[in-house]
């Protein structure tokens, strides 16, 4: 059976470090004195650790942060959105859906019965529109899903670039 070599340098490490119960301490210095893969690995993490000790890790200067900022504060990163979006295009886009719920709304307002009789309330109005013509098209509803989704896709170009805007002003 192959020795897992993983378990052992844990054990290694574990027995280094003294971090082992005392039971295991035993029995990894019996395995050292009778097992000479034991003991080859031993002396390999001896001498890392050794290594790890006597290194000293290099600290960054004080200023090191600030002075990566200062450098990148002096580049001045175009926009790239400036390039490819034409501002007539969104407020094209913005125009047709607006166009597409007033349409919705002279469509709804034009099913109303307005000639009937009993009360005269808007909401009895509202209640009796069959949303049924509307919505039951998947082609409809394919539609809706696709302008809904553009329409969140300028709200957050628009607040994107609303956002940009007060960063630059602060």
């Amino acid at each position: 059976m192959e020795p897992d070599y993983t378990e052992i340098e844990e054990r290694l490490w574990n027995y280094i470090d003294g971090t082992g119960a005392a039971g295991e301490r035993t029995a990894i210095e019996q395995l050292l004195q009778s097992n000479a893969e034991w003991k080859v690995k031993y002396h390999e993490l001896l001498e890392v650790n050794e290594l790890l000790r006597s290194s000293e890790l290099e600290a960054p200067s004080m200023r090191f942060t600030k002075n990566v900022m200062e450098e990148i504060s002096r580049l001045h990163i175009a926009p790239a959105t400036r390039t490819y979006i034409n501002k007539r295009i969104i407020w094209g886009l913005g125009i047709f859906f607006i166009t597409m719920i007033l349409g919705f709304l002279v469509y709804g307002f034009g099913q109303v019965n307005w000639s009937a009789e009993g009360d005269m309330t808007i909401s009895n109005y509202v209640n009796k529109i069959d949303y049924s013509k509307f919505f039951n098209n998947t082609y409809m509803n394919v539609f809706m899903m696709i302008n809904v989704v553009l329409g969140l896709f300028l709200l957050d170009r628009y607040l994107a670039n609303k956002r940009k805007k007060f960063r630059e002003e602060a």
